[in-house]
């Protein structure tokens, strides 16, 4: 489903930490977002998913505004940081209540977990543990699918390569990219790591000081170049 953003403004006191004029995500797209700490790519996510409240400007999911109505979040998925966790149940207890959230029996639910078992890598289930004593690691990948169980067609992840090793990366970028290709669902990704960005994403939008300065499309040498030498440049300044 189509993200319709118009004249979208956050401020906190005397500083605009996000100003985006008309920009529209197209069903389908993955759309890599990308920018330096403070660019505004959580609070993009945030006022997206209705977190927080614009000063102005306002978000359509389909043809819904996230603020006026809930029947969006029915087919949307998200998985910000460990606020989105509780982290006194298992892994197993946390899938359950979220899918019982979502409508889902228990069978239902371990049926949704079974194509994200090279992803868990045999560290998810069957541990006995509270989700407070996994790895940051294990937290993530928790938080992810939870964020899948309900088979979203919208699909919101803040930086999920975070404190994942080099092969769950590998293993959630082929994830994102079938569950893109096997329902069609739009899935932005934000993440500092540029490679994976570039690796998985259809579209990229650059945000610089809540501004999106870029909007790159399609994905090729030349656009992984500019980016390059954007972030070099910034790193150098």
């Amino acid at each position: 489903m189509d993200i319709t953003i118009n004249h979208l403004k956050k401020i906190y006191g005397k500083r605009t930490v996000l100003d985006v004029d008309d920009y529209t995500i197209h069903s389908g797209e993955i759309l890599g977002l990308v920018g330096n700490n403070g660019a505004g790519k959580t609070t993009l996510f945030r006022l997206i998913l209705d977190l927080l409240k614009a000063d102005e400007g306002n978000v359509y999911i389909g043809e819904t505004e996230v603020n006026q109505s809930e029947a969006w979040k029915d087919t949307t998925g998200a998985y910000m940081d460990e606020s989105f966790l509780i982290d006194y149940l298992t892994p197993e207890e946390y899938f359950y209540f979220v899918g019982k959230m979502c409508n889902l029996d228990k069978t239902t639910v371990d049926q949704r977990l079974v194509p994200y078992e090279r992803f868990m890598n045999g560290e998810i289930l069957g541990q006995k543990k509270l989700i407070r004593n996994l790895s940051a690691g294990n937290k993530q990948k928790v938080g992810i699918l939870a964020a899948l169980l309900n088979q979203p067609q919208l699909l919101i992840l803040d930086e999920p390569f975070n404190f994942l090793d080099p092969s769950s990366q590998s293993a959630l970028k082929h994830l994102l990219h079938t569950y893109n290709q096997e329902t069609g669902a739009t899935i932005l990704v934000s993440s500092h790591n540029l490679t994976h960005t570039i690796e998985i994403s259809t579209r990229i939008a650059l945000l610089e000081h809540g501004k999106i300065i870029r909007d790159i499309t399609p994905i090729n040498d030349e656009a992984k170049q500019e980016l390059e030498n954007y972030f070099e440049i910034e790193t150098q300044e």
